[in-house]
């Protein structure tokens, strides 16, 4: 297995594990809301889009490790400093690629969901792995190499945040070793995901 930084050109490949994470099971992700698509294929050419633009939004392909086994792409995980990418730095993205038209009920669900995270942590999101590949150490692999650089840069904390009811995820992200810190219940949510809400997760190191 190889864990190297992700570049440009694996947009379609990050796009497939954001969409892949953010469903988590359900109908419809946040990304479903703001692109409003007609299509899974239309939703995944946007994401590939936020991907790769100037403003350095938490979907930034150089926010991403990838996994590789014999060449292929098999798993994906993202992790950003939230002073850095901010609500206002996504929306800068949907602006540059022409996708704002529903940036208003993002930051709704957003702020009745929000957990005030504390800026000196790392945040990890999209830790995903491909069918077929499952637990072979992918996730552990690419977590040890995240937080190998988040020590160098002076982080000692990385949270991460997962919906209430998504077992799966949860387990994984407890099986390397994080903590349940808060649950957030959230109406909006609900009636958007069918999911109650979130649970913050934090581990130090």
């Amino acid at each position: 297995m190889k864990i190297r930084k992700a570049l440009s050109q694996d947009a379609p490949f990050l796009a497939q594990m954001i969409l892949q994470s953010s469903r988590a099971d359900k109908q419809i992700s946040i990304f479903d809301v703001i692109f409003e698509s007609k299509s899974d294929e239309e939703t995944l050419a946007n994401i590939e889009k936020l991907t790769t633009t100037t403003a350095k939004n938490y979907c930034h392909y150089s926010n991403f490790l990838i996994a590789e086994i014999d060449g292929e792409c098999v798993g994906s995980l993202c992790s950003y400093e939230p002073r850095i990418a901010t609500k206002e730095t996504f929306l800068e993205s949907l602006k540059e690629i022409s996708c704002d038209a529903n940036a208003e009920d993002f930051l709704e669900i957003l702020d009745s969901c929000d957990f005030e995270l504390n800026k000196r942590t790392l945040v990890f999101d999209f830790m995903e792995e491909i069918e077929g590949h499952m637990n072979v150490g992918i996730l552990k692999a690419l977590m040890q190499k995240s937080l190998l650089s988040a020590r160098l840069k002076g982080y000692r904390i990385a949270q991460a945040m997962v919906e209430i009811g998504s077992l799966e995820t949860l387990l994984y992200y407890k099986k390397l070793g994080f903590k349940e810190v808060k649950h957030k219940k959230c109406e909006l949510y609900k009636e958007k995901f069918g999911r109650a809400g979130l649970i913050l997760l934090a581990f130090e190191f």
